[in-house]
């Protein structure tokens, strides 16, 4: 029998349930409370860089891989988690670089799960997967993310590799104003390489890191929308999932039941740790902006108290954006690039043009 995990925050009126097998995760607020806004007693959620080093060399990746960057140290790796568990931290998104290329990776997993408890779960690009790795991914993580890159060749052998291991898999689609075509033929006639995928989850595309230009982003267009429509408008043999990116154009249009999604969780419920050991609220701003040195025990203090966290939190809190009564769903988008929200811009083509004064390499106070 599967034990669940139950936790209960008397002073914040709400608790958690996380099931370790199965990656599933609720809040419930206590009657008469509204729905928490943010987790005062610290992140449930830690997305954690344990390499910066990866030889694929992609032009579109975000963190400007190479195989120059640094590993993670495993000590360094053991601060954060050590600090994770102690917060009741259930589970962590290990990421890079290419993670699972990480020299110590095998001990990672197994120090995670084994001596702290935490669930780790962690994206790759399809490198690397040897059968000592997928051994350990299938008895220490709950999933895998396989980044999809064009030609998709590499993507169909991880998954393969994957699921001849019984791992839960789910594929990480950038959407983008070149990749929503191919998205949107995925839906209408799904690959057979996605056949034993758990689901698909699309990304709304950043214009950062080496891949970044303005012309990629999204905007609301015919074809934007014919793929959120179609996205939501049947059954498949996977799942469909959407970063909380993409809240706004799930909110602005109304496509989508609101109790399916949520507002962007950065410095609310979860937060952001590069292999330097620099903490962000996202980590979308990690080659914007400074972040705060994690030390042996100070990653609560960063979570409650640092600047940078408490003025996302504040630009989520109160949005900018009063475009309509999606707002109270999607908080106004994304507080760090107004640029990839998908409201309707005629609408909210004003909102859009004052957000972007506050855009820029150090947050302004805006309310």
């Amino acid at each position: 029998m599967t034990s669940l995990v139950c936790r209960r925050y008397a002073n914040e009126h709400y608790a958690t349930i996380f099931n370790p097998e199965n990656g599933f995760f609720a809040r419930f607020e206590e009657p008469g409370y509204p729905e928490p806004f943010w987790a005062k007693h610290g992140p449930e959620l830690i997305d954690i860089s344990v390499t910066g080093w990866c030889d694929r060399h992609c032009g579109t990746c975000y963190r400007s891989s190479t195989p120059q960057r640094r590993h993670m140290l495993l000590s360094d790796y053991e601060t954060v988690i050590r600090q994770a568990s102690r917060l009741n931290v259930c589970q962590v998104a290990l990421g890079g670089g290419n993670p699972n290329q990480h020299p110590d990776f095998l001990k990672i997993l197994k120090v995670t799960r084994e001596k702290y408890g935490i669930v780790p779960n962690y994206t790759t690009n399809g490198k690397g997967l040897t059968e000592e790795v997928l051994q350990a991914t299938a008895v220490f993580c709950g999933a895998v993310a396989v980044s999809a890159y064009e030609p998709y060749t590499q993507l169909a052998e991880a998954l393969r590799k994957l699921t001849s291991h019984a791992i839960k898999v789910n594929i990480n689609f950038v959407l983008d104003s070149e990749s929503v075509g191919t998205a949107l033929n995925w839906l209408i006639d799904p690959p057979s390489f996605l056949l034993g995928v758990n689901a698909i989850i699309f990304l709304n595309y950043k214009p950062v890191g080496r891949g970044g230009s303005p012309k990629r982003t999204l905007s609301r267009n015919d074809k934007v929308q014919a793929f959120l429509e179609t996205a939501l408008s049947k059954q498949r043999n996977f799942k469909i999932g959407f970063d909380s990116c993409m809240v706004s154009g799930l909110a602005s249009n109304g496509i989508a039941n609101s109790m399916w999604y949520d507002a962007c969780e950065a410095a609310r419920f979860s937060m952001y740790v590069s292999e330097t050991l620099n903490a962000y609220p996202c980590s979308f701003m990690e080659s914007s902006y400074e972040g705060i040195r994690l030390a042996e025990e100070n990653l609560l203090e960063i979570w409650q108290e640092a600047s940078l966290f408490q003025q996302v939190r504040n630009k989520l809190r109160h949005p900018l954006c009063q475009g309509g009564s999606c707002v109270a769903i999607c908080r106004g988008g994304c507080p760090i690039f107004p640029e990839i929200n998908l409201c309707d811009q005629e609408e909210n083509s004003g909102t859009q043009r004052k957000m972007q004064l506050y855009a820029g390499n150090a947050f302004v106070d805006a309310i």
